[in-house]
């Protein structure tokens, strides 16, 4: 039965990494096979073909409940329920809408909205709404987090920005939003926000320094509700009961260890309901359950029996479970624990223990975060070993207790004022600790590479004595050193990130690099923070030779100032340098500079008559080995014009949109004067400029241009002078992503 449930497991989990689903005949086939296989006893292989059937068909269902392509873009009217807490930031109202219906289309089940600018939205109201429609997608960067797993694994099917809406009926039984907003209004010595985060699992309220704070000494878990809380609550419960019976205060004719699972099964439960029973909460509580049935039952069994019928149990109820990062996490770290405690000769005393414990799961973990894309918390032992304790037994029983006393008067508040007091003093220790050892994002690895630090993680989990343990540490430090390979003389390695509307493209030579343009920012959503930096690190970028921000525009300059903070940058240069922030220290733009670097020349130029930034920005050439690229920021047809008369008018293989494709550039005459070969457009999906502009494209494809489009095709990645096509994110094939687009 062990081999049918590993065989089990192995079959919910083949689906979520192919390219794309098998058809639905051979799903309707494959529970047939199997079921003719069980009276020859090749359990194994019939539990395999079901479980992959099962995630299949759940994956299927998931991508048949997405917004329909003719819908993408357009705006319909439609009635649905509020779900979940809504989140109200900068003026912004975000929420997910369920059971969405409208009078001639066929939507999908649960949609993600935000409303600019929008009136209070609470949970359980309905609402008549005017929405801009957009199929679930995002940004696709080289080892980023993917946006689209993401929804898919929410079991969203659309995303929407609302123009106009009415409430049609209040909210009925929406007590977890009456009790956050209670959290939010009581004096909590300004942490209500973290209150509701560990007693809701609401995060809305948390600051963006406080996510920093948490994620660099890797605490997420404690205050976001995780696993972690729930089984800390059954734990009390269980202890609790046995406590009781231990000192004869229990009932006789009661069995005290039936009751003592049962209870704390219910407490588990309870916490749940209250943190909104969401998938993560499931998946804890589905955990929970297994441990005190192998408590109360199958003892005799082994702690790895239940870990794996929770982990089946887990994809069972949620095939798409194993696409959310907290699935691989938690499991692993029980898995660590349990392969470090179980069957180790000799006791360790309690502060052994708690000490080895968070460091060994902080290296069995090392592989999985980086396999996820996640940063790195180098003082996330230090921290966990002081915040665990703190959180889970001096700030989680007050929190609690002051909630469910809310209704009792000066009780309730009193106990969630002492509650923020410990939960602020927290946050002052970890800031400390973030602000001495931050998160560290590591460069992406090759998979031999990666294969052998997770071999050296395994190693230094034994215990001390096996053989050649010791080579675990130089093969776990290939992960944080990995080999780099060079690029040969006269290369340039081109990387057009996806910025959305806005642009960020990096130049690498054997020796140097350059960012031209660093990704936009619009009030707090910085790209160059939550995309360029991290994309840079994961390419191994340790500095910037130089930063050429093509003018001063936030959609061209905005995450500038994100990247000096993240990396050390040696010299910065701008078309309009007076429209940047002092910090960034910018040079103009010299007309006519020229530059080697590594056998690959680079020349600039700009516009010196020009009347705004747009005709300003700084136009780049890379000639590399003869194949030319060329960079034009957000020029327009006038600036164009003098560009045809400038030294840069030669024959170009390579042109980047100038300014996203719009109506006012890639005159026809600088095309036929440039003759590109192929054009790189950076864009939004969806943007309110509408760019590229149709009659842009037309005239694209009039002259034969390959069209390589970031909303379509994510990342776009080419070695200059090799004269070979691109690789694009999109060819990355996932199942949950549209159909691999080829150029235009």
């Amino acid at each position: 039965m062990r081999t049918g449930m590993m065989a089990l497991a192995v079959g919910l989990l083949v689906a979520v990494f192919m390219p794309a689903l098998p058809p639905v005949w051979l799903m309707l086939l494959l529970p047939v096979v199997a079921l003719m296989l069980l009276p020859f006893r090749s359990y194994p292989l019939a539990f395999l073909l079901f479980g992959f059937t099962w995630a299949c068909v759940g994956a299927q269902w998931a991508l048949n409940d997405r917004l329909p392509v003719e819908l993408d873009g357009e705006t319909r009217w439609l009635e649905g329920r509020v779900v979940g807490l809504p989140q109200n930031s900068d003026g912004v109202v975000r929420f997910e809408l369920a059971d969405a219906r409208s009078r001639h289309e066929k939507l999908p089940t649960r949609m993600r909205l935000a409303w600019y600018a929008g009136p209070p939205v609470n949970s359980g109201e309905r609402w008549r709404l005017a929405v801009k429609l957009k199929r679930a997608a995002g940004l696709r960067n080289p080892d980023a987090f993917d946006y689209e797993a993401w929804l898919l694994a929410q079991r969203i099917g659309a995303t929407g920005t609302i123009k106009d809406g009415q409430r049609l009926s209040e909210a009925r039984w929406a007590w977890r939003d009456s009790i956050r907003q209670r959290l939010l209004e009581v004096d909590a010595q300004g942490r209500g926000g973290a209150l509701a985060a560990l007693v809701l699992g609401d995060g809305s309220g948390l600051s963006r320094e406080d996510w920093q704070i948490l994620q660099d000494t890797g605490t997420v878990h404690l205050l976001v509700i995780s696993g972690q809380h729930i089984g800390l609550l059954a734990a009390v419960m269980y202890m609790l009961v046995g406590g009781l019976a231990r000192f004869g205060l229990w009932p006789l004719r009661w069995p005290w260890l039936p009751w003592a699972c049962g209870l704390a099964f219910a407490a588990a439960l309870g916490y749940g309901l209250l943190a909104g029973f969401d998938v993560p909460v499931q998946r804890a509580c589905v955990m929970v359950g297994l441990v005190l049935l192998w408590r109360l039952r199958f003892r005799h069994l082994g702690a790895w029996w239940p870990l794996l019928l929770a982990f089946n149990a887990v994809l069972l109820f949620d095939p798409l479970a194993s696409l959310r990062p907290g699935f691989w996490l938690s499991f692993t770290a029980v898995a660590v624990l349990i392969f470090t405690f179980g069957g180790r000769l000799g006791a360790w005393r309690w502060w052994q223990t708690w000490t080895r414990a968070q460091w060994l799961i902080a290296i069995g973990l090392c592989p999985v975060l980086l396999a996820l894309n996640l940063p790195i918390s180098l003082s996330g032992p230090l921290a966990n070993l002081l915040a665990v304790p703190w959180v889970s037994l001096v700030v989680l029983p007050p929190a609690l207790l002051g909630t469910l006393m809310l209704p009792v008067p000066f009780v309730g508040e009193g106990l969630l004022w002492l509650a923020g007091g410990l939960i602020d003093a927290l946050f002052r220790a970890l800031a400390v600790i973030a602000g001495q050892w931050p998160a560290w994002t590591a460069a992406a690895v090759p998979g031999w590479v990666w294969l052998l630090g997770s071999l050296g993680a395994l190693l230094l989990l034994l215990p001390r004595g096996v053989p050649m343990r010791a080579l675990g540490w130089p093969l776990l430090w290939l992960l944080v050193v990995p080999p780099r390979e060079r690029l040969d003389e006269g290369l340039a390695d081109v990387w057009q990130l996806d910025v959305g509307q806005g642009l960020a493209i990096l130049i690498r030579t054997r020796h140097h690099t350059l960012l031209y343009d660093a990704g936009p920012r619009f009030g707090e959503f910085d790209l160059g923070e939550r995309v360029v930096l991290p994309a840079l690190r994961k390419l191994n970028v340790a500095k910037l030779d130089l930063m050429l921000l093509s003018h001063a525009d936030a959609d061209h300059a905005g995450g500038a100032l994100a990247v000096m903070r993240g990396l050390t940058v040696d010299r910065v240069i701008s078309g309009d340098p007076a429209g940047l922030p002092e910090q960034l220290s910018a040079e103009a733009c010299e007309r006519g500079r020229q530059w080697q670097w590594d056998g690959v020349h680079f020349q600039l130029w700009q516009w010196a008559d020009a009347n705004d930034s747009n005709q300003r920005s700084c136009v780049l050439q890379i000639e590399a080995s003869g194949e030319r690229l060329l960079l034009t920021g957000d020029i327009d047809t006038q600036a164009e014009r003098v560009l045809l008369e400038s030294p840069l008018a030669v024959p170009t293989h390579w042109l980047q949109s100038p300014h996203h494709g719009s109506r006012s550039s890639s005159s026809m005459a600088l095309l036929k004067v440039l003759k590109p070969e192929s054009v790189l457009i950076s864009r939004g999906h969806g943007n309110s400029f509408g760019h590229p502009h149709p009659t842009v494209l037309a005239r694209y494809r009039k002259l034969g241009l390959r069209i390589y489009d970031s909303a379509e095709q994510g990342a776009i990645h080419l070695q200059l002078g090799r004269f070979k096509p691109p690789w694009t994110m999109r060819q990355q094939w996932r199942f949950w992503r549209d159909t691999p687009a080829l150029a235009r």
